[in-house]
């Protein structure tokens, strides 16, 4: 054997044997690694199961229940004729503790209230006695115009602006009561613009046209002072 050949033997060997000295480390590292990684697994599913659980409880969440009894205790018949809607806005002025250290104590605030006045006449408040024709011309005499629904609309009513003194945290029934306020206002707000006599005119106009195809040619409303 020349030298040649030795050392190309030589070489090979040492070749193998780094090769073998690299790929157990790695193997065992990786080995290792696999090994780590299924034993922690276990514990980090625990971990967020724990985390769930916890966040759960900090910030649960509100489960309702309905009573599967309903109890009905009335039932009525209604006759309304809803003539006129009123939509409304109006800004209202809520505020507590404004003395001499209202800038401490003090609570403000300024809420934007939108609301639906309706209103109309009641027709199952006719009878007989209140039709009369004489000399060819019916007689109504029509229940006065009334306010049926004056509601807040409570996804578009919002509070714009609110400011508590600097020892305060606020009044937490401050804005509930301005919302009660605000539903009275919304209702004055209509009275005051005629919301009533417009109603008692759109009922007369509505039932004119319903009895003259009726074939009552000559007709005549008598209404009686309208009723907030």
């Amino acid at each position: 054997m020349n030298k040649l050949t030795q050392a190309i033997i030589i070489l090979a060997v040492i070749l193998l044997l780094g090769l073998l000295f690299i790929g157990i480390p790695y193997a065992f590292v990786k080995i290792v690694n696999q090994t780590t990684e299924r034993a922690i697994q276990p514990f980090s599913q625990a971990n967020q199961a724990f985390q769930t659980q916890v966040s759960e409880l900090m910030n649960p969440t509100p489960t309702i229940i309905p009573d599967p009894v309903t109890i009905i205790h009335e039932v009525r018949s209604l006759a309304r004729l809803e003539t006129i809607e009123y939509s409304v806005e109006k800004v209202i002025t809520a505020e507590i503790g404004q003395g001499q250290f209202g800038f401490l104590f003090g609570d403000r605030l300024l809420f934007v209230a939108h609301g639906a006045v309706i209103a109309g006449v009641d027709l199952g408040k006719i009878t007989t006695s209140d039709l009369e024709i004489k000399d060819g011309v019916l007689y109504v005499r029509l229940p006065g115009p009334e306010v049926f629904v004056a509601t807040l609309d409570n996804e578009k009513s919002y509070v714009y602006d609110r400011e508590t003194g600097l020892l305060t945290k606020g009044d937490v029934n401050l804005e509930s009561e301005a919302r009660k306020v605000a539903e009275g206002e919304i209702r004055k707000a209509a009275l005051a613009d005629g919301i009533l006599d417009q109603a008692r005119i759109n009922a007369e106009n509505y039932l004119e046209r319903l009895l003259r195809n009726l074939g009552y040619q000559e007709i005549v409303f008598i209404t009686p002072t309208p009723t907030p």
